[in-house]
């Protein structure tokens, strides 16, 4: 340094005056990055993407632009195409089933219990119309892709044991029959809650009446549930 000459000091933002300039964005982008945060956020629009557009005509390039990705780095998370929209079976079951755990029906009497089940599915199903898009868009793959998916039977397996606990305790208590299939249970609960949203169109075509409008959710809420704890009770 020469005499007299005054040493380079830190402006404002801790860079040093004459040095070379530094991009303070892309310091910032990289200590927030998060690859856990980054994949949540690319399967909540691929969720929107597939639902609205099925897999043949989903867009990688329109998902990875509205997540701020590129199409390299889904490519690099999930595969392919393919593998993302497996991905995003696996995590819309997954959601449904870790929700139903968080009902603790196991605590319940059997048949609040049955209620709450029924209640549940019912208002997923009302509110969750990309689950319902995707369980129809893969039917019509004929469960291709989804029978792919190594956790999937075991994750779904657990509403079964959660039905198989409510109908033993029911039984036990004299509240419920005892020739009930749980896995026939939960076709018909499945069934009446899925319907109603899953075939909105065509029933609403066909009778003028769209069984999915606000006006008859607390209507068709509580048949379903009357419903169903009318076929489990014991008849006295």
């Amino acid at each position: 340094m020469k005499k007299g000459s005054k040493a380079a000091e830190p402006d404002t933002n801790g860079i040093v005056s004459g040095s070379p300039p530094v991009d303070a964005r892309r310091i910032d982008t990289r200590r927030k990055y998060d690859p856990e945060q980054t994949k949540r956020n690319i399967l909540d629009v691929a969720t929107q993407e597939f639902s609205a557009m099925g897999l043949a005509g989903a867009r990688v390039d329109a998902i990875a632009e509205r997540t701020n990705t590129t199409k390299r780095m889904l490519y690099y998370y999930f595969g392919s195409k393919e593998g993302l929209y497996q991905a995003v079976l696996e995590k819309v079951y997954g959601d449904i089933r870790a929700l139903e755990q968080d009902l603790h029906i196991s605590e319940l009497d059997p048949i609040e219990g049955m209620r709450a089940l029924v209640e549940f599915t019912f208002d997923y199903h009302d509110r969750q119309r990309d689950f319902v898009r995707l369980v129809t868009i893969e039917n019509i793959h004929g469960a291709k892709y989804v029978e792919q998916v190594k956790t999937f039977k075991g994750r779904n397996v657990t509403v079964i044991h959660t039905i198989e606990d409510l109908l033993a305790r029911g039984i036990a208590a004299g509240q419920f029959r005892s020739d009930i299939d749980p896995i026939d249970l939960h076709l018909m609960i499945s069934s009446l809650c899925f319907h109603r949203v899953g075939n909105r169109h065509t029933f609403g075509t066909a009778f003028g009446r769209d069984p999915s409008h606000p006006r008859l959710r607390a209507r068709h809420r509580a048949m379903i549930v009357d419903a169903i704890l009318r076929f489990v009770k014991k008849e006295d």
